[in-house]
C-alpha cells in the first residue's frame, strides 16, 4: 500500500510515520531545553545527608549577596584581597563536637565544580572562623583560602559557604586530603548544615 503524503519541506515528501517520528524528537527536544538550565551546565550532588538538621549562618560582608572586592582572589587574572569573608553562626544542635567550613563553586566550568576553601577541626564552642584558622587544601592546591575569580563574560556564579556541625571532634581528615575527600569523609558525620550563597561575576 502506497503511503500517503501529509506535508512537504524543501520540496521532499514526508509520510505520516515520518512526521510522527519528527514531532517525537521534538518533544523530547523541547523537555530536555526545560529541564536543563543551559548547556555545559550540571547539578552537583550536595554531600549533606538528606536527615541532617539545619541551624543559621551570616556574614556581615555578604549582605547584599556578593562578594566584596576585597573578598575575590588574587590570582587567576583578578586583583582582590583573597580576604574570606567574616561568618557567624548560631543554633547548632546539642550534639555537635566540631565544625567544618567550605565553600564550593558549583558553577565553575569543571566538570566538578571548585572548591576554594575548607576549614575543619573547629570547636563545638566556636561561632566563627577564628583568626588564623587552619584551612586544608582547595582546588588549586593551597592550604589557605582563595576568593572568587571566575572566567571573565561567564555567567556569574554561585558560591555555597557550608558551615558543617558535626558529631566527632576531629574529621580525621589528613590535612593534605582533597577538599572533595575531605567533604567525602565528612558526609556520615554531619549532623546539621547552614549555608549562605553568594554570587561573583566580572
Amino acid at each position: 500500500m502506497r503511503k500517503r503524503t501529509v506535508t512537504a519541506f524543501a520540496g521532499t515528501a514526508v509520510t505520516g510515520t515520518a512526521l510522527a517520528v519528527a514531532g517525537t524528537a521534538a518533544s523530547v527536544t523541547a523537555a530536555s531545553a526545560q529541564t536543563a538550565p543551559s548547556f555545559g551546565y550540571h547539578q552537583v550532588r550536595d554531600g549533606i545527608p538528606k536527615q541532617a538538621g539545619h541551624f543559621r549562618v551570616t556574614s556581615p560582608d555578604l549582605a547584599h549577596g556578593r562578594f566584596p572586592a576585597a573578598s575575590y582572589a588574587d590570582s587567576f587574572g583578578c586583583t582582590g584581597g583573597n580576604v574570606p569573608p567574616r561568618l557567624s553562626w548560631s543554633g547548632a544542635p546539642a550534639g555537635t563536637r566540631s565544625f567544618a567550613v567550605t565553600m564550593f563553586d558549583r558553577d565553575a566550568p569543571t566538570g566538578s565544580g571548585f572548591w576554594h576553601w575548607s576549614v575543619r577541626d573547629l570547636p563545638a564552642t566556636a561561632a566563627s572562623v577564628p583568626a588564623g584558622a587552619a584551612a586544608g587544601v582547595n582546588d588549586a592546591g593551597t592550604a589557605a583560602y582563595l576568593g572568587p575569580c571566575p572566567p571573565a563574560g561567564d555567567r556569574p556564579h554561585r558560591y555555597d559557604i557550608t558551615v558543617l556541625a558535626l558529631d566527632v571532634p576531629d574529621a580525621g581528615v589528613p590535612a593534605t586530603a582533597s577538599p572533595a575527600l575531605a567533604s567525602f569523609s565528612m558526609g556520615s558525620h554531619v549532623i546539621a548544615a547552614a549555608r549562605v550563597t553568594a554570587t561573583a561575576a566580572r
